[in-house]
């Protein structure tokens, strides 16, 4: 009975079919070679504007020669756990490098950014505690919650009023947090940090902070959106990704050596998931020096965003409250959306299409991921390569009623 329930699942599950029948089936692109501008697929180059590589740093020879030492050095798997054999003394530098980066006192590096979420999230508030979370707050976010046992509350997206709605509902000694992201990472846009710090002030509420998208990219010397607004000291708990900026795998939490305590002993995505090699702590170590050793890198990466937000807005494209490295081109309409992206990959610009379920139908988009390394003439070449697709399949949109013409 469960075999046949199953298989009718499967057999009504066809969207992947049809969109590879019609040519315009989008995922699982295997690379060929990736030199982070720029990649080769099926022996075709293309311009790379859907990577989240935003420091552009993923072949600097520094950073693989760090990786190749680490794993001369401690083999390519620790094969364990933090909790028991899975931990380095690489992995101890770089959570102490990193904790005084966001400005705290202690910092645990996950396996991944998803398992960050999934295990800060879940761990700390309680089954009596309530949670409280931006609606377009990423998924490992909300899968954290849902682990938790704790009371899910979201609030409509940085709508601050609908925020203190529900904070004015619970009670004051309950244990709440509020976890929003610091960039969004489809939209584009920042959390109103100061807003939210000071209603989590009145209120009595934990603030957490997503910068997956934020570091490197925003903050003083790239360390994210608490430093971006001066609030390091009021925000509670940071977390991260090594997978965008820090050019390797992986994530961390950053809290008081109070918080990062509990977490090492309490959560179970961490516990119970084998620890990052040698090889992608040491990379991420690298990234980290490099960063904060060129500043000139967060300067070219400010530089290239405006000029290609700029560029693409003169050209007729709604990007919405946009105002990061992450820049989406709203289509509106999936289908669209699908023959758009296609298109670009034929005229070799590889980017990224973000459509329902992920976003309302109404509100899909193409992603384009800005980098501090591409080049004028690589930005030139996007642009009039996306005015050409737009042009033949009139995907502009009108502001007026925000339809496709």
């Amino acid at each position: 009975m469960i075999q046949q329930a199953l298989h009718h699942k499967f057999e009504k599950f066809t969207a992947p079919a049809e969109l590879k029948r019609a040519g315009l089936y989008p995922y699982f692109r295997p690379i060929e070679e990736n030199r982070d501008t720029e990649v080769i697929i099926q022996g075709k180059r293309l311009l790379m504007f859907g990577s989240n590589s935003y420091m552009g740093l993923t072949n600097h020879p520094k950073i693989k020669e760090a990786a190749c030492k680490a794993i001369a050095q401690y083999g390519s798997s620790c094969s364990g756990s933090r909790f028991l054999n899975g931990t380095s003394q690489l992995h101890v530098e770089l959570e102490e490098r990193l904790a005084h980066f966001v400005g705290k006192e202690s910092a645990l590096i996950f396996t991944t950014g998803f398992q960050t979420n999934l295990g800060t999230v879940s761990s700390l508030v309680g089954r009596h505690g309530v949670i409280i979370l931006d609606e377009l707050d990423h998924a490992s976010i909300i899968e954290g919650s849902r682990l938790s046992f704790a009371r899910v509350l979201k609030f409509a997206h940085n709508d601050m009023d609908d925020l203190e709605s529900i904070l004015k509902s619970l009670p004051k000694e309950q244990i709440k947090m509020i976890v929003v992201d610091g960039i969004f990472s489809m939209e584009g846009d920042v959390c109103p940090l100061p807003e939210i710090v000071q209603l989590a002030n009145h209120y009595k509420a934990l603030v957490m902070v997503d910068d997956a998208h934020a570091l490197g990219v925003i903050g003083e010397n790239g360390s994210g959106t608490a430093s971006h607004f001066g609030l390091t000291d009021e925000v509670d708990i940071i977390m991260s990704t090594f997978s965008k900026s820090l050019a390797s795998v992986g994530g961390f939490v950053a809290s008081t050596k109070e918080v990062i305590d509990y977490l090492k002993h309490n959560s179970r995505p961490l516990i119970f998931s084998a620890s990052i090699p040698p090889s992608a702590a040491a990379a991420a170590l690298a990234a980290l020096e490099i960063i904060e050793q060129e500043p000139e890198r967060l300067d070219a990466l400010w530089r290239n965003t405006r000029y290609l937000a700029k560029a693409v807005r003169s050209l007729g494209f709604d990007t919405n409250e946009a105002e990061t490295p992450i820049i989406p081109l709203y289509i509106r309409d999936n289908h669209l959306t699908f023959h758009f992206t296609q298109r670009l990959f034929e005229e070799g610009v590889f980017v990224n299409p973000v459509v329902s379920p992920a976003v309302p139908g109404d509100s899909s988009l193409v992603r384009m991921s800005v980098m501090a390394t591409h080049t004028l003439n690589q930005l030139d070449e996007a642009i009039e390569k996306i005015e050409k697709v737009a042009t033949e399949l009139g995907v502009f949109v009108e502001r007026n009623e925000g339809k496709i013409v």
